[in-house]
């Protein structure tokens, strides 16, 4: 007997069997995931112990290399620096790409594209900048150092976060902030007799080895520096599979040749190779050679252009030729010294693989406008000798010129066609010879690719009874549509305060001038007023002092600034403000402190025009910087004020004081 319950009791064990079955995939795909996740975290903490065993070396080759004066074991010593930084750039590299991995899926490139060269970051070590701030600030400023610690440690944390940088938008504002904050604290801490007392130590991002400053120019050139090379890493992390992607690689590599030229042109004595004026050209130029790459490689994704399309192929053929022209040029500088003595063997011989590789495809480009164009009309033919002869358009053809029956423009498709081979050939063998390029399996794959197209398209056009000798093709000649220009790093773009902006306006309160300050000064009331007129924004000047008047019985002079009206500290107090505190004071009077310009002190407003670096500092308002216009206070007496008066400005910049 069957009991009626059993049919039930059967459709919930299967329901059971499929829960359980659910559960046992849920479940294994949690253990692929948190197996997934595990081996990252290892390979993470690997990295991580690799990162400081080359720490370690590094610190002792460092040692080494200061302490010894034996050229042949320094030269052993710079060696093994070299080694180690490029072992401490490979493993940040791989450090961030696992880390990458932790985000949101970033879009895969689908396309095969030349890899770039990207640009190290230069390192630097922990900076100490309380001691000889608190120094200045209580020596110089006359303030309590204690009270600026916040400050200090906000500059300090400020470095400390920028010494890695993440490779995004993000890290380049970080950099572009403390850029903008050294500027400030140049203007402040620094002057012609007097430096910071910091020693800048950082190390070369070609060799490795250590080099130190106490200028704080230095530092300043070694994170604009790095905002270059951050702008490579960008340029070269972008998926070129995809005209938005040739687009943003273009932009970073433009920036990147802006940075090293805006670098070059302004930084003369560096300490370090990379710095140097023929290094910093090489790297202008190798950015902008692979600005140029990409600006071929949008053209490529615009719109597939059609075989049989004859000046679309031409011009083809002229852009690679430009980009093949761009890195010639590049492996021409680096293999000249001093510059081949530090650039890295790989990036000599990738900038003259593509050399090779960008001619090549010129000639492939040129043989398919022959062999599959259809035939020109004759107005053209000067644009196409132009483009194959190298010919001004305006002059007579010299040589032969160019066929226009069809096994003639056969013949010459195959000899150029012959040439790309050539050419391509050449590519794989460089390749082959460096070893670390042999390692980059997706660069023997796009040449690999190229020569195997040429070769298809060969044999399509080599005849059985086909036996006269091609004759030689010419050169295309190089042009293109669009030439990257450098592009100087936008600093304005990243606003910020001057972290001590307490200490006053920098048109006064710097290390360029000497200053005394007086008071509390109390100024009574008289018939005339306080017997004083005022001029210009934070701090407030006096312009002049009325001659037997109270304020000239108290003791103020013509050209001391106001700091504090009844004890309120006013430094950066505009024009209108004091006017309006003056004018609400009784018949008491009111209490100053004032400061007085001491002799050989700096004018406000002149500025340091020393050459280093300084042509950098380009106006606060283009930096961004959010500081009140400083006050333009002349060192001479103020003969002409009332006639200022007279044209209606006296309400504006130059007030005489309340009347009662």
């Amino acid at each position: 007997m069957v009991p009626e319950g059993r049919p039930d009791g059967a459709g919930a064990g299967e329901e059971s069997a499929r829960l359980q079955a659910a559960g046992s995939v849920r479940k294994g795909c949690d253990l692929l995931a948190n197996s997934q996740h595990g081996c990252l975290q290892s390979r993470r903490a690997q990295i991580h112990q690799q990162i400081n065993r080359e720490l370690r070396v590094r610190t002792g080759a460092e040692n080494l290399y200061r302490a010894t004066s034996n050229a042949r074991v320094r030269e052993t010593v710079a060696l093994e620096l070299s080694y180690v930084n490029s072992s401490l750039q490979l493993l940040k590299e791989e450090l961030e790409g696992l880390d990458g991995n932790v985000d949101a899926d970033q879009p895969q490139s689908e396309g095969i594209t030349v890899p770039m060269i990207p640009l190290g970051l230069k390192e630097t070590k922990q900076l100490d900048w309380a001691t000889p701030l608190k120094e200045l600030i209580s020596g110089h400023f006359g303030e309590d150092s204690a009270s600026y610690e916040a400050e200090i440690r906000e500059l300090e944390d400020l470095r400390q976060a920028m010494r890695t940088p993440s490779r995004s938008e993000a890290g380049l504002e970080l950099l572009t902030a403390y850029y903008n904050q050294l500027c400030f604290q140049e203007a402040r801490f620094v002057s012609p007799a007097r430096s910071l007392g910091l020693l800048f130590h950082w190390y070369d991002s070609l060799t490795g080895v250590p080099a130190q400053q106490r200028a704080l120019a230095f530092e300043k050139g070694s994170v604009l520096f790095n905002i270059g090379a951050l702008h490579t890493q960008i340029g070269a992390r972008q998926d070129r599979s995809c005209p938005e992607g040739t687009s943003c690689a273009v932009e970073a590599f433009q920036r990147a040749a802006g940075a090293f030229s805006l670098l070059r042109e302004n930084f003369s004595h560096a300490p370090s190779p990379d710095m140097s004026p023929a290094s910093l050209s090489m790297l202008e130029q190798l950015m902008t050679a692979q600005a140029q790459e990409c600006v071929f490689e949008g053209l490529l994704l615009q719109a597939p252009v059609a075989p049989h399309d004859c000046l679309a192929q031409l011009h083809l053929a002229q852009e690679a030729a430009q980009v093949a022209a761009e890195y010639r040029l590049v492996h021409q500088t680096m293999a000249q010294p001093p510059v081949q003595d530090y650039v890295p063997f790989p990036w000599t011989t990738l900038v003259h693989v593509k050399a090779e590789y960008f001619r090549a495809l010129a000639h492939y480009h040129a043989a398919l406008a022959l062999c599959d164009g259809a035939p020109v009309a004759e107005a053209e033919l000067p644009a196409l000798e132009q483009i194959f002869l190298g010919l001004p358009a305006s002059s007579e053809p010299r040589g032969p010129a160019l066929p226009q029956e069809q096994e003639d423009r056969r013949k010459l498709g195959k000899a150029h066609l012959k040439r790309a081979i050539l050419g391509q050939e050449e590519a794989l063998r460089l390749h082959a010879v460096c070893r670390a390029l042999r390692r980059v399996d997706l660069l023997q794959v796009v040449l690999a690719q190229a020569l195997r197209r040429s070769l298809a398209k060969y044999s399509e056009l080599d005849l059985e009874d086909d036996f006269c000798e091609a004759a030689e093709a010419p050169d295309v000649r190089p042009k293109t549509q669009r030439r990257p220009e450098g592009r100087a790093p936008s600093f304005s773009r990243v606003k910020v305060a001057d972290i001590f902006h307490r200490l006053g306006p920098l048109s006064v309160f710097s290390a360029k001038n000497r200053w005394r300050l007086a008071g509390p000064i109390h100024v009574a009331r008289g018939e005339g007023g306080f017997g004083f007129t005022l001029r210009g924004d934070a701090p407030v000047l006096i312009a002049a002092v009325v001659p037997g008047g109270r304020a000239a019985a108290a003791g103020l002079k013509e050209g001391d600034y106001i700091v504090s009206v009844n004890g309120q500290p006013c430094r950066w107090w505009k024009h209108a403000d004091v006017v309006a505190q003056l004018k609400g004071v009784g018949d008491e009077g009111v209490s100053l402190q004032v400061l007085t310009l001491l002799p050989g002190a700096e004018p406000p407003g002149s500025g340091d025009r020393r050459p280093a670096l300084g042509a950098l500092l380009r106006s606060q308002k283009e930096r961004g910087w959010e500081t009140p216009g400083p006050a333009q206070a002349s060192p001479r007496p103020l003969l002409g004020w009332n006639r200022k008066a007279k044209r209606g400005k006296a309400g504006r910049r130059l007030s005489p004081a309340p009347h009662p």
